[in-house]
């Protein structure tokens, strides 16, 4: 929020929603409690969305998702106790649904342990030198372009457990081979954002997976199953991965892109600009004890990946007898079976790499505070997310809201998961966050689709309130997860942003259409086989166009890399 205008803006928004705020406290003095069990006039009526409406608008404008989110907290709070002051801060900090006692829940810390762990994990394996093992290999095994850039994708889709881990580890794995092939650093940085958030949130065993699961638990289905449920849903990311396989075979590049390809491919400028921000810095980082092994990076992971699913389906009663897998999975306690598995498994690995070698017993716990560091910043979304959610669904009852003023939508109804994926796009793209997104988004999904009446429209919104956020935050400048795909690809950081919109925008045309189809039509596999025709038409009718407009190009391109492959 560095513009004059912006923070006018800004200002000015906090100043109409303060004016709202006293004219209600005015206006409900004396109103009525229309819900039993609530203790506000404002429960069950549209002010009830407005803990959150705020939180959005804030946000929106000052692109800045924390101070939004607690703000939203704020006015919740307000609400709640009826802007009684003191009872406001009790409310917001050790209330029912307040920060202290959203933290506390068993569930929540278990989602917060969980995260502590994967960020111990990944540091740990980053400081053995696996990352520089895994690139020693794929340089002597890989062959082509078109190989070079699925391997890239293979190794986001492989480690997809945590977004930050992905970042943080295919950049510097693939940097070596991609290069090797001319790859532009653009075209890297774009595949490495393509398959983090994107592979994460369709990964049942991941950061995301937890935190999703927390904020769509309701009585009638869990949050692992509605999460599990999504999946073949959530079309940005599974057309996002698509996209990378098609544009990789079939050699199709445009927009910015294709001038970073080209320049790289035939005037072997990997950077196109002159920024070269990571100049001279293109090293890997290897094992303090220099044995650094390929399975030091995939030896932890498979290991993190096995015992959590065991935990998810011990959790879910699959070893009491009388369930199956998928039923023990579906009924699983996300937060505690994943904090338990992350727990073995980050033991596993110090002991591992212990015995491998791989790295002293003190430089082994530095990663202890340091893996923690790097979830300082979800933590703290997901704690004003969970309050909001709280102060929103339990302590201003909206749900009651929301399902009276959708009662009469009828099958207008069916268009909504298309505009849930527009307005969690702009969200997070405004905010650079996709956790915060779905935070603000996903309890309203599941108000205003009641899942025992329509749970495939239900389970239709959250994945297009999922797709939406992991979309906005896929293109915003401003999204960690697009900062360190840009610091893991040693690409300019603007560059990777102006060169990753047009694909991006394109998945997103193609995923609102398929979600106005799903809507519609509410077949599972009929939608998906729909959504990846019109994918892959698309893609093809622009190779074609731009073939046709570049011809030029793209022969110096084929020539540079026959050259190459001698």
């Amino acid at each position: 929020m560095e513009k004059k205008s912006t923070k006018i803006a800004y200002f000015v928004a906090l100043g109409i929603f303060i004016v709202l705020l006293v004219i209600l406290g005015i206006s409900y003095k004396d109103a009525p409690i229309l819900i039993e069990d609530a203790t506000t006039p404002f429960a069950g009526t549209f002010w009830s969305l407005l803990p959150p409406i705020v939180a959005i608008v804030l946000a929106l404008i000052s692109k800045e998702v924390y101070s939004s989110l607690f703000l939203g907290c704020l006015v919740g709070a307000l609400l709640v106790s009826n802007f009684q002051p003191w009872e406001t801060l009790v409310q917001l900090v050790e209330g029912d649904n307040g920060i202290v006692t959203t933290v506390s829940d068993s569930g929540n810390i278990a989602i917060i342990v969980f995260l502590v762990v994967l960020g111990i994990m990944v540091d740990l394996m980053n400081k053995t030198g696996g990352s520089e093992a895994f690139g020693r290999w794929a340089t002597k095994t890989v062959h082509t372009r078109a190989g070079a850039q699925l391997m890239t994708m293979l190794l986001g889709v492989l480690i997809f457990i945590d977004d930050y881990f992905n970042c943080l580890t295919v950049g510097a794995v693939m940097r070596p081979v991609t290069e090797s092939h001319k790859i532009s650093r653009a075209k890297l940085a774009y595949v490495i954002d393509s398959t983090a958030a994107p592979v994460c949130m369709i990964a049942p065993v991941s950061s995301w997976a937890a935190a999703v699961s927390g904020y769509v638990n309701s009585d009638s289905v869990s949050g692992i199953q509605m999460f599990i449920r999504q999946i073949p849903w959530n079309y940005y990311c599974l057309l996002t991965l698509l996209m990378i396989v098609v544009i990789s075979v079939l050699n199709i590049d445009y927009g910015p892109m294709l001038t970073h390809e080209y320049n790289a491919q035939v005037k072997d400028d990997l950077f196109t600009t002159p920024e070269r921000p990571f100049a001279g810095d293109d090293e890997y980082e290897t094992g303090s004890k220099g044995k650094s092994s390929v399975l030091d990076l995939l030896v932890p992971v498979i290991v993190l990946i096995i015992i959590c699913i065991v935990s998810l389906v011990y959790s879910g009663g699959y070893f009491d007898g009388g369930m199956t897998f998928m039923a023990a999975f579906s009924a699983a306690e996300a937060g505690p079976a994943l904090a338990i598995g992350g727990l073995i498994g980050c033991v596993f690995t110090f002991i591992y790499f212990w015995l491998r070698g791989a790295i002293g017993f003190e430089k082994s716990f530095e990663s202890v505070p340091q893996g923690f560091i790097q979830m300082i910043s979800p933590i703290l979304i997901l704690t004003f997310a969970w309050t909001l959610c709280g102060l929103t669904r339990y302590g201003m009852y909206s749900a009651d809201f929301v399902v009276n003023a959708m009662s009469g939508a009828g099958d207008l109804a069916k268009f909504l998961p298309a505009v849930i994926f527009i307005i969690g796009a702009a969200i997070g793209f405004a905010t650079g966050t996709s956790w915060g997104t779905i935070g603000i988004m996903a309890p309203i999904v599941v108000s205003v689709f009641n899942y025992d009446a329509e749970p495939i429209l239900c389970t239709i919104g959250l994945a297009a309130a999922c797709s939406g956020g992991v979309m906005g935050d896929h293109c915003s400048p401003i999204s960690d997860t697009t900062i360190m795909a840009s610091a893991g690809a040693h690409c300019y950081h603007l560059n990777h942003v102006f060169t990753q919109i047009p694909y991006a925008l394109t998945v997103a045309g193609v995923s609102f259409v398929s979600f106005i189809l799903a809507g519609l039509i509410q077949n599972v596999f009929v939608n998906l086989l729909i959504a990846v025709a019109l994918m892959v038409g698309t893609l093809l009718v622009i190779r074609a166009i731009v073939a046709k407009k570049h011809a030029g190009i793209f022969q110096e391109m084929a020539e540079a890399d026959k050259a190459l492959a001698k």
